[in-house]
């Protein structure tokens, strides 16, 4: 009875005659004559004993492996770009659409439901941002166990913070310190700053929506004279932007000295609301105007107060009449995320006790010169590194995406995968999604109408100034001092990596390129601000002139004993 082996070999044999020229025909090709050796395609070498070159085959088959793998990862990466394109196309195209031409493609399979919701939709004038339903980034990836490994660092590295924060503590004080300082003097105040908060979301809600309703009912039943309604309505929205809502907050935040948090919280607020009052009455404004000339109904489109009430608190910067909405409220997605949001406040107050207040105690007597201007740079890349991460999860994914899930709000692209980018002019695109949307349709393409879509580069330069001017206006009052670090960063640095950096720039050397300037800009921001922080309080001026107040303290200040940050009586 025979063996497996040599049925096996006899089976991938080739069947030849059993002829003299035959056998030596095979055996000059590599036939299978009696103890001889035959090696077909595949590289399996088979001795006379019918024995297999293990080792070889192994070899092989993990080198065909290794290249199937990487070939699979090349045509995911391809594939994904190319969806993602397509996607961004496809969404663009259809923003370009007009309403009747969507009714009349789709009419025939489509209710009148429907296309009433279809219509709602769309944006009320001209091309705009297409809302539709999709989820967040990171919680798509998250669902891969690779990127969820990446996450439970993160939070392995806090706990190793908090060790570190217990261990210290018991070694230097004997005990636990369990009181969070830093966070209870940070957001110190608070019942004010809901206060202001209520004033301010109040006169929101009441003042835009009651102008607005008073000009287009005006304009339609009783106003002689258009220009002038619309200028005297016009200005007094401008009055309140500027002296109500645009004066009032920072008063409140400098006169009663709110703590940084608790001040941000105040002034990010502000220039929230005050941009999505512009929103809702640059969207509606155009359509009430449309109505004047053509008058095809009896009075203009006016939105409901639960329609703009509903924009208020949604997490977009654009408005529209309706927005696409999810059936139900998954509870536990919003208690994680606002756990999440809990757990990043700790994170960033064991940044700052770990790395930053650490290193501006022992440097704070020192004078301030290019050799410790520059060791505080290289020592504070980490931790703002890690501020700027935290503040992106904390705000742009948790925070929005647990109102977005209490309001069902189904369009959750607050970002897209800006840590991807190989220039800086996809990096502005795709890091704040929610602002983005805001500067593009209301400063860029609105510039360019004006000056017929003749002056790109001066569009873009505009926008830039305004990000950079709202941004240092935020910091400014938020630590109550005037030094404009981010702002020269923005004009300068931001303006110049824009052009350089640009869209042709591909592959992997820009993504680091574009990384090692984020960490370097974030080290620049926490060393000269805290620096100055320090500066502020520990050199007073008795008697600051304005030029005083606009000098950087830092720059003269010798004698400042450092210390946590705490305020001064």
């Amino acid at each position: 009875m025979e063996s497996e082996g040599d049925g096996a070999l006899r089976s991938r044999c080739p069947a030849s005659p059993k002829t003299p020229a035959s056998s030596d025909a095979a055996r000059g090709n590599g036939g299978c004559g009696p103890g001889e050796t035959w090696t077909d395609n595949t590289d399996n070498h088979v001795t006379a004993n019918g024995k297999t070159d293990v080792e070889r085959v192994i070899s092989k088959k993990l080198q065909l492996k290794r290249k199937a793998e990487f070939l699979k990862g090349d045509l995911m990466r391809q594939l994904d770009g190319q969806v993602n394109d397509f996607m961004d196309s496809l969404i663009e195209e259809s923003a370009s659409l007009e309403p009747a031409h969507v009714a009349a493609v789709l009419s025939p399979s489509m209710s009148d439901k429907e296309k009433s919701k279809l219509r709602h939709l769309q944006p009320p004038h001209g091309q705009g941002k297409v809302f539709v339903s999709r989820r967040s980034l990171l919680d798509d990836l998250f669902e891969v166990n690779h990127f969820r490994t990446i996450y439970h660092m993160f939070i392995a590295l806090l706990i190793i913070f908090i060790l570190s924060t217990f261990v210290v503590d018991f070694i230097d004080e004997g005990r636990l310190v369990l009181d969070f300082d830093l966070l209870v003097f940070a957001f110190g105040q608070f019942p004010l700053v809901v206060c202001t908060w209520m004033c301010m979301f109040l006169s929101v809600l009441l003042i835009p929506y009651t102008l607005f309703h008073l000009w287009s009912h005006t304009l339609s039943v009783s106003c002689s004279h258009p220009k002038v309604c619309n200028l005297l309505f016009g200005s007094a929205f401008v009055i309140y932007l500027t002296l109500g809502l645009g004066f009032l907050p920072p008063y409140v935040a400098v006169t009663n000295s709110l703590p940084p948090a608790s001040c941000f919280i105040v002034i990010m607020e502000q220039v929230r609301l005050m941009m999505k009052a512009y929103s809702f009455v640059r969207e509606n404004v155009p359509r009430v105007l449309a109505w004047s000339k053509d008058k095809t109904s009896s009075g203009p489109v006016v939105p409901q107060v639960s329609q703009y009430l509903y924009f208020l608190f949604a997490p977009t910067l654009i408005y529209r009449d309706n927005y696409p909405r999810n059936p139900v409220i998954r509870w536990g997605y919003v208690a994680t995320n606002l756990l999440q949001v809990l757990g990043c406040l700790f994170y960033a107050y064991y940044v700052f006790v770990r790395l930053c207040i650490p290193q501006f105690h022992s440097i704070s007597g020192q004078l301030f010169d290019l050799k410790a201007m520059v060791l505080c740079v290289f020592n504070s890349m980490l931790p703002g590194v890690l501020v700027l991460l935290l503040g992106f999860f904390t705000l742009l994914h948790c925070w929005l995406n647990a109102f977005a899930e209490m309001l069902r709000f189904a369009d959750r692209m607050f970002y897209k995968d800006w840590w991807n980018s190989t220039s800086f002019a996809n990096y502005y695109r795709t890091w704040n999604v929610v602002v983005h949307d805001w500067l593009y349709y209301y400063v860029y393409r609105d510039f360019l109408w004006m000056t017929g879509k003749r002056f790109k580069p001066g569009a873009m330069l505009f926008v830039f100034t305004v990000s950079a001017v709202v941004h240092e206006y935020i910091l400014a009052v938020g630590f109550g001092f005037f030094y404009p670090v981010l702002f020269c960063l923005f004009m300068c640095f931001g303006m110049m990596f824009n052009f350089i950096l640009h869209d042709r720039r591909k592959g992997p050397i820009w993504n680091i390129i574009m990384w090692a300037s984020l960490f370097l800009g974030q080290g620049v921001l926490i060393c000269l601000y805290s620096q100055e922080w320090y500066a502020q309080r520990y050199c007073p001026l008795k008697e600051p002139t304005f030029l005083d107040l606009l000098k950087p303290r830092s720059w003269s200040c010798q004698t400042f004993d450092g210390g946590l940050m705490e305020p001064t009586h």
